[in-house]
């Protein structure tokens, strides 16, 4: 079989199982000559069971105006939002604090969200959810957390033995 040729990428998110050949879809893939009404049928019918997320797609168009999608996970802010039961994050970043998820909320965020982001093991992976958290004025709560602006256990900046010499020991010298 001959290799078919891309030629063009497209990513949306939509929300899943209720996707219709209107905008945005209908303008995102409208240019390529695709068929939005087919693309539908088979976006809703893969996200069926995720009904009530929105779940972001990258569409691979080719050459002959045919496509193939790939379906990834849904944005962490939102799977934040449902975690915490709110509507919207904080409007004030970093002054205001709208919800609370649990340490073990965290980890399963973490855990779906990893094969999308590039963190090597789970627990960068729960900094990344964390950072976004924190960013939405959620606070996470439960044991293992650092305080919030605290760095990374063995960092140089957390005053651990890798930190060197003290302010008042380098102006002494």
């Amino acid at each position: 079989m001959a290799k078919r040729r891309v030629t063009a990428i497209v990513k949306i998110q939509l929300p899943a199982g209720q996707a219709t050949p209107a905008p945005p879809v209908g303008t995102a893939l409208g240019p390529h000559g695709v068929q939005t009404m087919e693309f539908c049928k088979q976006y809703n019918a893969a996200t069926e069971a995720q009904r009530g997320t929105v779940i972001p797609v990258e569409i691979t168009i080719f050459e002959d105006r045919s496509f193939t999608f790939v379906l990834k996970t849904p944005p962490t802010a939102v799977l934040l939002r449902q975690a915490a039961g709110l509507e919207k994050g904080a409007t004030a970043t970093g002054k205001q604090t709208v919800g609370t998820i649990t340490d073990t909320q965290l980890v399963e965020i973490a855990q779906v969200k990893r094969p999308d982001l590039n963190a090597n093991d789970l627990e960068s992976a729960k900094r990344q959810v964390m950072g976004t958290a924190r960013s939405m004025g959620i606070v996470i709560a439960g044991p293992g957390i650092p305080a919030p602006g605290s760095p990374a256990p063995g960092s140089p900046i957390s005053g651990g033995p890798t930190s060197g010499a003290s302010t008042s020991e380098r102006k002494a010298s």
